[in-house]
């Protein structure tokens, strides 16, 4: 009966393996699972983005559409399961802006850490953050950090991509704005929204405001302090969005793709960071 009964979970597994099994955690049904999880090598993607303003012309959620799209492009190539939209981080900078949704530091620390449990008590060993947001960063590094503090049997890791030379300077020779300042709402990220979603971007609008910085703060190189943001660029729009194409866009985005289906690969290969996470716990001094 055993031997039946197993038999019979594996055809089924096979069944669904042969079907499309659906990505995104939300649109999976929980007979799904276990064939999700097998699939995955016990993987899920965290896309976090961020609801703030971009310009004049961009929409709140261009970080949440990035990394939305990015995590459901690249586990078309390479399978993994993908927690729904969230926009919990940290964008304290840009509360003087319509849009703008944020939530207490420790608040955001409280549900990045239960999120990351949830997932775990769901069966995933591997977790990818997976971020859109250029303030969240040091976030998100202090919190894997902090998954040291107390034993877990998953690992959080953090897609933090670099871009590839040759694509560095595809995107050089066809910029029309200079790099330097091109931060927020400038010729990237519209460029990149305009390939994803033109629907929601309004580019005739991109020169209602200045994307340039105010210079308001002199201060060493050597300092940093929170206000710097908002002293070189009020608006919360930093660079020219109204140069931006589709077509670098899709060198960008394709870009981004390519390097997240590459991460998704070698996590799911990675048998090395749980097992060395495990040691570390059973040599921690009491």
């Amino acid at each position: 009966m055993n031997k039946l009964c197993a038999l019979l979970f594996f055809l089924t597994l096979s069944t669904i393996w042969g079907q499309n099994l659906p990505t995104r955690w939300d649109e999976l049904t929980a007979s799904d699972w276990e064939a999700a999880l097998e699939k995955s090598n016990y993987t899920c993607i965290l896309p976090i983005g961020i609801l703030e303003k971009h310009g004049p012309h961009g929409p709140i959620g261009s970080d949440l559409i990035k990394v939305r799209e990015w995590s459901a492009r690249a586990t078309k190539q390479e399978y993994a399961v993908v927690f729904p939209d969230y926009f919990y981080g940290q964008i304290n900078e840009a509360k003087q802006q319509y849009g703008t949704f944020s939530i207490p530091s420790t608040l955001a620390m409280e549900l990045l850490e239960a999120t990351c449990q949830e997932m775990g008590r769901n069966g995933f060993k591997r977790i990818i953050i997976v971020n859109g947001h250029g303030g969240n960063p040091q976030m998100i590094r202090y919190f894997i950090q902090n998954q040291l503090e107390k034993k877990r049997d998953y690992v959080v890791y953090f897609f933090d991509p670099k871009t590839p030379p040759e694509v560095a300077e595809q995107v050089n020779a066809m910029r029309k704005s200079p790099a330097s300042t091109d931060m927020h709402g400038g010729e990237n990220e519209t460029s990149s929204l305009l390939y994803l979603r033109p629907d929601v971007v309004r580019l005739e609008r991109s020169n209602q405001e200045s994307g340039d910085n105010q210079q308001r703060l002199d201060l060493s190189s050597d300092l940093y302090t929170a206000i710097w943001w908002y002293a070189a660029y009020p608006n919360h729009y930093a660079g020219q969005g109204a140069v931006a194409t589709a077509a670098l866009g899709k060198i960008l985005t394709d870009s981004k793709v390519a390097s997240l289906v590459k991460a998704i690969k070698a996590v799911k290969e990675d048998t090395t960071s749980l097992r060395l996470q495990s040691e570390y716990f059973e040599r921690v001094k009491q």
